[in-house]
């Protein structure tokens, strides 16, 4: 098992081609889906020949340390996902000031447990502490409360709403996109407290 990170719970460890089912079950839930992509579960084909791929690649095309780590913990091999890369997503800037973009997703029987919450820690102070980033940002839809409350934990705070005119809306998207954000001088200065 190749590790990124480990917590008090977590072990956050390289994802592998022995976890198509498991990213199968992530990226098919409806719950897991409803606030990302255009709100609807991924196939089982999709998963398999472009989203697994694509994260496995990320260890290859991405400086040390950046990537998609499957969460888990001593009783279960998988969770879900928490990732730490450069910012990309749409309603970020983008570019090598833009800092870097935290992540994640995780299967519903992982909900209420905070393990959202303590892996973006972990990947905030990596970003911060281990790689020198400037900034860590996220992005949510509006609505979706249960991952603001995450970035909010994780010590980053909202910095803006913007809305999209998003080719296939999905319900809540009239209400925006935030944007989430956490300096290394803000980092520093909290750690300092």
């Amino acid at each position: 098992m190749d590790v990124r990170l480990r917590t008090d719970r977590l072990t956050l460890r390289r994802l592998s081609s022995a976890d198509l089912p498991a990213v199968t079950e992530l990226c098919g839930s409806p719950e897991v889906m409803r606030y990302l992509d255009d709100g609807r579960p991924m196939t089982p084909t999709r998963v398999a020949e472009e989203v697994l791929p694509a994260l496995l690649g990320e260890y290859d095309r991405l400086p040390e340390g950046l990537g998609c780590w499957a969460l888990a913990t001593d009783g279960a091999d998988f969770l879900g996902w928490a990732a730490l890369r450069p910012a990309h997503s749409v309603g970020l800037e983008t570019g090598p000031t833009a800092g870097l973009e935290v992540g994640y997703r995780l299967l519903p029987a992982a909900w209420g447990r905070g393990y959202a919450t303590e892996a973006a820690l972990a990947l905030v102070r990596a970003a911060f502490a281990e790689l020198r980033a400037d900034r860590v940002v996220a992005t949510t839809m509006a609505v979706n409360s249960g991952s603001r409350r995450v970035l909010e934990r994780a010590g980053l705070r909202h910095v803006r709403t913007f809305f999209e005119d998003w080719p296939d809306p999905i319900p809540g998207s009239e209400h925006g996109d935030v944007v989430y954000e956490l300096t290394r001088s803000e980092w520093s200065a909290g750690r300092a407290n």
